[in-house]
């Protein structure tokens, strides 16, 4: 019986079948089976329904195929810009949309860190009533857009840093880690996002700052004036790239791996973790890991959103892993207690 009809047969006698159940029913190496299975997905025999571990595969019949493609592709939001979480407003999008559908881990952690970064910028920084939230998946991308009409992110600079024109803002902007508002966050949230994309664009007042890292350029042009701040984010979505990757190059926080847990020693010179920027930053890679011991030794507090990123909405989706304390001041374990608390 040639592989096509067996692999055939055999999801329409079980129904819904895993890349492992073909594996096992065939004989066929994981890389080869899942090729294939890829190509009678292509070929409009089969559908894939979920990722990674959930990932599925039933027969493309019409009622199949007609639930797969309820869900669209392409979200748009205005949002009320009032207790506004932008980890929420994330869960949402992927609920009502196949935007994440058939996604790589790497990738959706890419978009997941990046969507909620410039999000949560506009929902602290842009003063602005309303924020509207576009994100789509076309055949080779994965797009959003997240606009605001508040202050604009260059005038802010501007009025904060005390300077005189928008090329002194965005001079500041691309020095890196710069923010506006040094006690709560650290700034890492553009300059980390503006690395990972393949490109991010970001318009205000009459000016555009665009990251082009297809063509590894940045470059500034002239605009008609708007209000408040845009920013455009776009990734291939069969990029290579990992977030864990672009960390480990600019950072180097001590991690020590074992089996089933993880250490992360957190205390450097002259870094305080304050932001959720930070938080997500160290938790990349993390959530395979039964155990992770956070040593804080030497660090005299840490702040409220960087305490809810972890111990509030990261662990709710991450319940499996264990958080071990150490070295932590009274200080610090009352924002722990605060967050675990909410």
């Amino acid at each position: 019986m040639e592989l096509k009809t067996q692999v055939l047969t055999f999801i329409e006698k079980n129904g819904c079948v895993t890349t492992a159940d073909i594996v096992g029913q065939t004989g066929f190496s994981r890389a080869h089976v899942q090729r294939f299975l890829k190509s009678l997905v292509d070929e409009g025999f089969i559908v894939l329904v979920g990722k990674s571990n959930q990932a599925r595969y039933l027969l493309a019949t019409g009622n199949v195929v007609d639930a797969v493609a309820a869900k669209p592709l392409r979200i748009h939001r205005i949002l009320q810009n009032n207790s506004l979480s932008e980890d929420k407003v994330l869960r949402q999008i992927k609920k009502e949309s196949a935007i994440f559908q058939n996604l790589s881990d790497s990738v959706s952690s890419i978009v997941d860190y990046a969507f909620t970064e410039m999000l949560n910028n506009a929902i602290e920084h842009s003063q602005s009533e309303k924020i509207d939230v576009i994100m789509n998946k076309t055949v080779a991308e994965v797009h959003f857009t997240i606009t605001d009409r508040g202050v604009g992110i260059f005038n802010k600079i501007m009025k904060k840093k005390n300077l005189t024109s928008v090329l002194e803002a965005i001079q500041d902007l691309l020095k890196g880690k710069e923010t506006t508002a040094p006690d709560a966050h650290s700034g890492e949230g553009i300059f980390f996002t503006s690395r990972i994309a393949d490109c991010l664009t970001i318009r205000s007042f009459e000016k555009k700052l665009v990251f082009d890292n297809f063509r590894e350029d940045i470059y500034i042009k002239d605009i008609l004036p708007v209000k408040g701040t845009k920013i455009d984010f776009v990734m291939k979505w069969n990029s290579q790239k990992n977030l864990a990757d672009l960390f480990r190059a600019y950072t180097d926080d001590s991690l020590q791996f074992s089996k089933t847990g993880v250490k992360v020693k957190l205390y450097h010179q002259d870094v305080d973790y304050v932001s959720r920027s930070q938080a997500r930053r160290i938790l990349v890679g993390l959530e395979k890991f039964q155990n992770i011991e956070l040593d804080f030794k030497d660090v005299q507090t840490i702040g409220q959103a960087f305490a809810d990123e972890i111990f509030r909405i990261w662990q709710v989706n991450h319940q499996h892993v264990r958080f071990i304390i150490e070295n932590a001041n009274e200080n610090i374990m009352f924002m722990i207690r605060r967050a675990q608390s909410s």
